[in-house]
């Protein structure tokens, strides 16, 4: 037996040697077999296995890089989400850049968190493995009534009077069991086996039910039809036939779109491009016209998203819709109530004011309404553009008629835990920052310029104020994401500016100030969130916030390609727009194509000022 356990494991070990395809194919098989009575074995082989590739680790870089997929198609264009564009092939960001690309970025994933995420991954199978158990349980219940009424013995098992009897020695057993209950004698009715079973289905349903999961089971985003998109030209042309713009003005909305970021065929509100189409080059901004705008997006992401996720419209115990600007009576939710048939029991929330970051708030809202019992949600976030075009000459005003476009997005959210197998993503945090002070509160603020004109006014702090914001609410969810070494560099960070703070402080008391300012002061340290995240969806508000993110975050090309490109083919969406970035993340992009187990994480600023993020594991 030595001699042929040594000769055996000598030519595996020559065999995967030479195979470095088998090796990655073996260990699976090896480890399987390794449960078995030849667990010690098995376990030297799989040992020298893992000596080969870590051998083989030495030549090769064991983190590898988002694959990029050969299929003939050209990524260096940015693929549009509608197809009947002739937008196939635009040019965007920094898609001319050779630095950055996928097969020269390397980052180490953290190995625990990758256990974590396919934990969850395997949870959504959770509830069939208990369903499994139980009838294993059953089975065992069963095997052990027949072993005491017929040992041995022939007998015929599927005759009337052999189940007849079996079932009424099953049901005398719980009656036994009761009994022993009630009169504290313990569980000694049972074998042992029995009663391993019923332990393990216990702790494995008390874990199930402590998950409390909400799920995504489906999404949807407004396609706007070709009537509805117009060229940066059509745009001035269309402010110009306001006639209420002086050229100075319009020069200015000229030089914003040509650096917005945005592309030639945006979509716009059907009662506003009509001026480009009118002999009285009037526009249509009522209130019947808002409504209209509102029905078209709404109704159509309502719709794709409950066939997506095979839910009807009575089946949603919770509406959450977000539009800041239009909130007309009846609100949005008693509208889609209403041409839907929802139940009249449907709780409804109807969120404005709250800017591009409301999608989130309303995605923690939804959960939190759902709290442990089991129902569905429908989260709608739009942006009606009809009645909130700007009509004055101030700049700080006249940038939001050059950076908002029409779009919206539905998304189908479930707290069953019996859903997580057809689900598209699961909810694992959220996060949500308010800034405070008169700065944060009136860097986006609706108003009235001089002449009584009303719009929204963007200050010129905003890029400080959602850069502080945004700190906050990172420092907030690293916590909750980050590897624990990514979190033991910012403590060590920590103790070192404080400590060499100190020191200079120190030095200048004692009347050594040339000795204090060459101490040196340790920059913050910046966690690397790629380790832990492997898609990020940034808020497309333009072509500056996206820079400054990837700046700040040190993020590659392709971690920001999804919101280059919904900023280009879609323009600034408001709320919705990490939905359109989601989008193509899941069917488009091929640069860092998404698998289940990944991480995605959503960050949008909105007034007030707010910052908050997201992340979803794909399921």
């Amino acid at each position: 037996v030595g001699l042929l356990k040594s000769q055996t494991i000598s030519a595996l070990h020559l065999f995967i040697s030479r195979s470095r395809n088998v090796s990655s194919l073996l260990k699976p098989s090896l480890l399987l077999l390794g449960t078995s009575r030849c667990f010690p074995f098995c376990a030297e082989i799989c040992i020298r296995t893992f000596r080969i590739d870590h051998f083989f680790s030495k030549f090769e870089d064991r983190t590898m890089p988002p694959q990029q997929r050969t299929d003939g198609i050209n990524d260096q264009g940015m693929r549009r989400v509608v197809s009947t564009s002739e937008l196939s092939s635009g040019s965007l960001g920094s898609i001319n850049s050779d630095a950055g690309t996928p097969r020269e970025y390397r980052v180490r994933k953290s190995k625990l968190i990758g256990m974590i995420d396919w934990a969850h991954v395997m949870l959504t199978h959770a509830p069939h493995l208990l369903v499994l158990g139980l009838v294993i349980l059953l089975g065992q219940i069963v095997r052990q009534v027949v072993d005491d009424l017929f040992g041995d013995s022939n007998v015929e098992w599927f005759s009337y009077e052999t189940i007849a009897v079996v079932i009424h020695a099953i049901k005398d057993l719980f009656v036994r069991l009761y009994v022993s209950i009630a009169e504290s004698d313990g569980f000694d009715i049972f074998s042992p086996a029995v009663k391993t079973t019923a332990l393990i289905l216990v702790v494995a349903a008390w874990i199930i039910r402590r998950d409390n999961p909400i799920y995504c089971l489906s999404f949807a985003t407004f396609k706007a039809p070709e009537e509805w998109k117009v060229d940066h030209d059509q745009i001035i042309e269309m402010m110009r036939r306001k006639k209420c713009f002086t050229d100075e003005s319009l020069t200015f909305m000229q030089k914003i779109l040509e650096r917005s970021g945005t592309g030639p065929a945006t979509a716009w509100p059907p009662g506003i491009v009509q001026s480009l189409h009118r002999d009285d080059e009037k526009a249509d901004q009522s209130i019947e016209a808002s409504r209209k705008e509102a029905e078209t997006v709404i109704f159509d992401v309502v719709e794709q998203a409950l066939k997506k996720a095979n839910v009807k419209p009575k089946e949603i115990d919770v509406l959450v819709i977000n539009c800041s600007l239009f909130s007309p009576t009846p609100s949005l939710c008693a509208m889609v109530v209403s041409h839907f048939g929802m139940r009249d029991d449907v709780a409804t929330f109807n969120l404005s004011g709250m800017g591009c970051s409301a999608s989130l708030i309303s995605i923690d809202l939804a959960k939190r309404l759902l709290g442990k019992g089991r129902g569905k949600a429908l989260v709608v976030s739009t942006e009606i553009i009809t009645p909130n075009l700007y009509h004055g000459n101030e700049r700080g005003f006249l940038i939001q008629n050059t950076l908002f476009r029409c779009g919206g997005a539905a998304i189908v959210l479930s707290n069953n835990w019996l859903d997580g197998r057809r689900a598209w993503y699961k909810l694992l945090h959220t996060v949500r920052v308010q800034g405070s002070g008169q700065a944060a509160y009136e860097c986006v603020y609706e108003g009235e310029d001089a002449n009584g004109e009303r719009g929204v006014r963007l200050s010129k702090d905003i890029v400080k104020v959602a850069g502080k914001t945004m700190e906050k609410n990172l420092t907030t969810l690293g916590p909750q994401i980050l590897p624990l070494s990514e979190q033991a560099k910012v403590v060590w960070s920590i103790i070192v500016r404080f400590s060499m703070k100190s020191l200079a402080k120190f030095l200048k008391q004692r009347g050594a100030a040339d000795m204090a300012a060459k101490v040196p002061i340790m920059k913050p340290y910046v966690p690397d969130f790629k380790r832990c995240i492997d898609h990020f969806c940034i808020h497309a508000g333009g072509r500056a916030v996206i820079d400054g993110i990837e700046k700040n975050m040190q993020l590659q090309d392709f971690h920001t390609e999804p919101s280059r490109d919904t900023l280009y083919n879609y323009g600034n969406t408001s709320s919705s727009s990490i939905w359109y970035e989601l989008e193509y993340i899941q069917e488009h992009q091929r640069t860092n194509p998404l698998k289940k187990g990944h991480r995605i994480m959503q960050v949008a600023f909105g007034s007030g000022f707010k910052c908050t993020s997201g992340v979803w594991l794909k399921l």
